[in-house]
């Protein structure tokens, strides 16, 4: 039997045009973190989460062990090496979050009472693969200078709250914006057995200066009690401008996208968003704004079916992702995880899918998406390097940069056998065991060296109560690239949940300033300094006294201006220059920091022209009709204007509100 280790990886060096060729990862596993009985043993791992265990202001990597402890891991900067904390001795703090007999397979952390520290959730199976577990999953709490798990305390296994249901992916949601986050637990249900679970903390039941802290399952008030084969989910505000969405991609059954109301309860908006995607079989998910349209995008991988790669489009009022997919990436596979980041900081994102050796070889694979001016993002197959890992147990993994050096650092985690996932045991329905591990089960990798030469930078947003801000939302502009977003994550990947930063590649570009929107709508925004590049920014919650009559000058960056309210917001150069575009393309259509011209194309009745105005396309939400549709006058006055050699001033084309439904309404940002 081979170990099982953490695999850790850096980046190699990429010279420019030899992208697929050169490797972009090196495992630095033997050095960063050997095999060791304490730090990394031979164990099966799924999930992975980051925060700041011991609270000292570092991260920590919280590894889910199946079939061992549950492992803590710190980097010492004296050893140069990642260490667990979590040892063997009931004297620790951290000796509870060990939890041997737990079978852990997700976990993620959350400040669920407003303590300002996390608290950290693990999901246990338990053997069970759906319906009924036989061992509750755990909750830990810091208190009374130790690890404990509260839902084992008194009130709350009076209240029956703890699960015993078995689960895949966890994720924290902040669904009111009170910075009292909501643990949503995707089960994987039996028939009528196990659906999806929401626990927080009930208020009027705890007292927390007794540490009592009761908690509630709160899914069906918010509408998100479902039975499906959950897998994997992620949150932030996917449709709403601030407010926590949840993304769950599902097995045997249609994938939700949950649309939070405002007030904290949802409303399933997958089918007329056009993400269902119900005859597929999810698994890891990310979220990303792909083509900087100021949009939050969805990427994820199926089981053995057609990864996919949707981007958030809206007209007439409609949202819709369209998937870009391209045949390469889309090629299905054995996924677990899926993983969206930087990783070399050029201001453009990798995505990482984390394959399984399914009964054959299953190597991993690494895509750039390249943002394109007004086109959909080039998709690029790179060379992942020693992450390729064709004989890898992939289980699950996160970014994070634990050695402080800009660079963001890959960790996986290993799990199950080759040739089998899993043997059922003769006599017992549905309850399944892994075989003995075939190879390590933790690396590490890491940075590319080209990107040493590229700047960064890494936002912390807090919440109003100092702990870490997931789901919040931070757009960076910048002087040259245009607006970057990225959510502080709650939960993604499969079974993980990603650092709480939001990290910026820039490539030689550089910042000009930063706003952070928080789940409850509050926002900040400042200047970026050129001495703070290359750093880490901490964004406390905006205090009412920081609300000022007369707010700073900001910055925005091309195709950017300042606002009245003090945020920077796309300027809609149509409007600013209406003679901005050519004679033979009069049509100018602002987009997202900038715009485009197009020739003013007729169509017919439920199609519109195409984003250069060669040809006619269906309308989102529309039905197609056989009726030709009446120019504007504005339209027929620019072409006849066009036709004499005369100026005029472009047709101006824009989208109205976002609506899904009757339930809810928003505004949007204009695009074509």
């Amino acid at each position: 039997m081979s170990r099982m280790f953490l695999l850790l990886l850096w980046f190699l060096p990429i010279t420019e045009g030899s992208q697929r060729a050169e490797p972009m990862f090196t495992a630095v596993t033997n050095s960063v973190l050997p095999p060791d009985y304490d730090s990394n043993p031979t164990q099966l791992n799924y999930g992975v989460a980051v925060t700041d265990v011991d609270h000292d202001g570092d991260f920590e990597i919280v590894v889910a062990g199946y079939n061992g402890p549950n492992l803590v891991l710190k980097y010492d900067q004296a050893q140069k090496r990642l260490v667990n904390i979590a040892v063997d001795e009931r004297s620790s703090p951290y000796y509870a979050l060990r939890d041997r007999q737990g079978n852990a397979i997700g976990v993620t952390a959350c400040d669920i009472d407003g303590d300002g520290r996390e608290e950290i959730y693990f999901l246990n199976t338990n053997n069970a693969f759906s319906g009924v577990a036989t061992y509750t999953d755990k909750l830990f709490k810091f208190r009374n200078n130790r690890w404990e798990d509260i839902l084992s305390d008194e009130v709350n296994v009076a209240r029956g709250v703890a699960s015993l249901f078995a689960g895949r992916s966890v994720a924290c949601v902040d669904r009111k914006g009170s910075g009292r986050y909501s643990i949503y637990i995707a089960n994987y249900a039996y028939g009528n057995v196990g659906p999806d679970a929401l626990i927080e903390m009930d208020p009027e039941a705890s007292d927390l200066s007794r540490g009592i802290l009761a908690l509630r399952d709160v899914a069906a008030e918010a509408g998100v009690s479902k039975y499906t084969g959950g897998r994997g989910v992620s949150v932030g505000p996917i449709l709403s401008s601030s407010a926590s969405d949840i993304f769950c991609d599902n097995e045997n059954g249609p994938n939700f996208l949950f649309h939070n109301r405002g007030d904290g309860t949802f409303v399933d908006a997958a089918a007329s968003a056009g993400v269902d995607d119900p005859h597929q079989h999810g698994r890891g998910v990310a979220l990303a704004d792909f083509n900087r349209d100021g949009k939050v995008d969805i990427v994820y991988g199926n089981w053995n079916g057609p990864h996919r790669l949707y981007l958030q489009m809206s007209a007439h009022g409609k949202v819709r992702f369209r998937d870009i997919a391209s045949p390469k990436f889309s090629m299905p596979s054995p996924v677990r995880t899926v993983i969206t980041a930087d990783f070399d900081n050029d201001q453009e994102l990798e995505i990482f899918f984390n394959n399984i050796a399914y009964r054959s070889s299953a190597a991993n694979r690494l895509f750039r998406v390249i943002r394109r001016e007004h086109g959909d993002p080039l998709i690029e197959e790179l060379n992942p390097g020693d992450a390729l890992e064709p004989e890898g147990r992939g289980t699950g993994g996160v970014v994070t940069d634990f050695d402080g050096d800009g660079m963001l650092d890959l960790i996986l985690s290993h799990g199950e056998s080759y040739g089998s996932a899993a043997v059922r045991l003769p006599g017992q329905s549905g309850a399944l065991r892994p075989q003995e591990p075939q190879i390590p089960a933790l690396c590490a990798l890491g940075y590319l060296r080209l990107g040493f030469n590229n700047n960064w930078l890494r936002v912390v947003p807090r919440t109003r109560f100092g702990a870490f801000a997931r789901g919040a939302k931070v757009v960076l502009y910048t002087k040259k690239s245009g607006a970057h977003l990225r959510i502080i994550d709650g939960g993604s990947g499969y079974l993980c949940e990603m650092e709480p930063v939001a990290h910026f590649g820039l490539g030689k570009d550089e910042a000009s300033s930063v706003e952070v929107t928080w789940p409850d709508g509050k926002m900040v925004s400042r200047n970026v300094a050129s001495g703070e590049m290359n750093s880490v920014l901490e964004i406390p919650y905006p205090r009412d006294e920081d609300t000022l009559q007369n707010p700073a000058p900001l910055e925005c960056g091309q195709g950017f201006s300042q606002q009245e309210n003090g945020h920077c917001m796309d300027t809609n150069e149509c409007i600013q220059f209406p003679f901005v575009c050519p004679r033979d393309k009069p049509v100018c259509v602002n987009t997202y920091g900038s715009y485009r011209c197009r020739t003013n194309k007729r169509c017919s009745r439920g199609y519109e022209p195409n984003e250069d105005g060669t040809a006619c396309v269906g309308t989102l939400g529309q039905s197609p009709g056989p009726r030709p549709t009446t120019p504007t006058a504005a339209a027929a006055t620019a072409t006849a204007a066009a036709a004499a050699g005369t100026a005029t001033a472009a047709p101006v084309l824009v989208d109205g509100d976002l609506n899904l439904g009757s339930t809810v309404k928003e505004n949007c940002e204009p695009s074509c």
